[in-house]
């Protein structure tokens, strides 16, 4: 259809031949039928005058039409080179070059040694470009369980811990070498309210955990996702109170094969984590041969493993360690009491520890009141320079490779 077609008022039909009127040969018929139709011309030319409509009065519609370039899409790379600063990347053969990213979309790439190279360690990008995860599952990343899908380490090597972590993203005017803080949010499934609140107020640099008994399970870890936020699965282990962690708890008086596959059933229950954190466990954690076969089945499927600092008797660092699994333990429990200054106070520790050391984690529950104020914490954190980040990005690497 041609360009004025479409500007055109909808009803009006265009001809390509001209129509003639007949030639009036007999008077006086032909003066009356003349005199008819200007009479009639100009009754219609009145009506329009008068109502002011161009189309003489029958209904129309004018649509403007507009023609505005799509934005921009940004993709984050799906599969990683790199553990020091991205937590995913796409593999060689579908990475564009990082000066046409940086070109096309106002992204600054920080490479290592200031090169030109196209692997990219620190992304920087504007704040209104959103962040996609990879998609879960990723099929190369499942196999067949007794109880549901596990995850595994694809043909490829690629790993659940990094295929689908969140990309550390940079706010532009972070300076190099700030101080990052990764925050843990537990309890997440176990209350659809609660776990939408989580999702909604929590920066998405927030690390979400899933505990395995709620509901909607695999629907509410796909919405936190997609809202950028990277989840663990939180295992219930057993604690001082033998029936706290519930009836698919991991027990240190079962057998190993017991335990792994209680360990399944939980893993089961939705995809897309990169690793495993303990739900209570401050029993199961002390005990070396308990935990052994449960780290080893963690780091053999391309997990990590977080420590969530509930217990200083806690051996999964060093179980972990030696398993070559990537584990880290929460240097700050922001929420042991339940007391506004006590939490405020919690908070401000974590930002001093960054300011120290580099980095710092904190372990949160979901609970509301503790959400709303780790939200009011993270709003000024760029302002003070220091960089919210997701767990993935401070995490210790492994020592070794375990490889199933």
């Amino acid at each position: 259809m041609a360009g004025d077609d479409l500007n055109a008022p909808l009803g009006f039909a265009r001809e390509s031949g001209l129509i003639t009127a007949p030639v009036v040969r007999d008077l006086p018929w032909g003066a009356f039928a003349l005199g008819g139709m200007g009479i009639l011309g100009a009754s219609l030319v009145a009506f329009m005058i008068v109502t002011d409509d161009g189309a003489g009065g029958y209904p129309r519609v004018v649509t403007p039409i507009e023609y505005v370039s799509p934005p921009k899409q940004i993709r984050v790379p799906d599969m990683p080179e790199s553990r020091d600063d991205v937590t995913a990347s796409v593999s060689t053969a579908r990475r564009a070059l990082g000066n046409q990213v940086e070109t096309e979309s106002g992204v600054k790439v920080v490479r290592r040694g200031g090169g030109d190279a196209p692997g990219a360690l620190i992304i920087r990008i504007p704040d209104e470009i959103g962040v996609q995860l990879a998609p879960a599952p990723d099929r190369r990343l499942v196999e067949k369980g007794t109880h549901g899908p596990l995850p595994k380490i694809g043909a490829d090597g690629a790993r659940p811990s990094e295929v689908y972590a969140r990309p550390l993203i940079m706010p532009t005017n972070m300076r190099a070498g700030a101080p990052r803080i990764a925050i843990v949010v537990g309890g997440m499934g176990l209350s659809q309210t609660a776990t939408s609140g989580a999702i909604d107020k929590l920066p998405a640099a927030v690390t979400l955990a899933f505990a395995p008994y709620g509901s909607d399970l695999a629907q509410q870890a796909a919405t936190a996702r997609t809202a950028g936020h990277e989840i663990l699965l939180q295992s219930p282990m057993e604690g001082f109170d033998k029936d706290a962690g519930g009836a698919r708890a991991l027990l240190t008086d079962a057998s190993a094969a017991k335990t792994i596959d209680t360990l399944h059933w939980q893993m089961s229950r939705f995809p897309g984590y990169v690793g495993v954190t303990n739900f209570l466990g401050a029993r199961f954690t002390t005990s070396q041969n308990a935990l052994s076969p449960v780290m080893r089945e963690i780091g053999d499927r391309g997990l990590l493993f977080f420590d969530d600092g509930s217990s200083p008797q806690s051996l999964a660092p060093t179980v972990a360690a030696a398993a070559g699994v990537s584990a880290s333990r929460a240097d700050v429990v922001i929420d042991a009491s339940q007391r506004a200054e006590d939490i405020e106070a919690a908070l401000q520790r974590l930002e001093k520890l960054a300011r120290e050391k580099g980095t710092a984690i904190g372990m949160a529950s979901g609970l509301p009141q503790t959400v709303e104020r780790i939200a009011r914490f993270t709003q000024g954190l760029e302002q003070r320079g220091v960089a919210l980040v997701p767990l993935t990005a401070v995490i210790a690497p492994a020592s070794r490779t375990s490889a199933r």
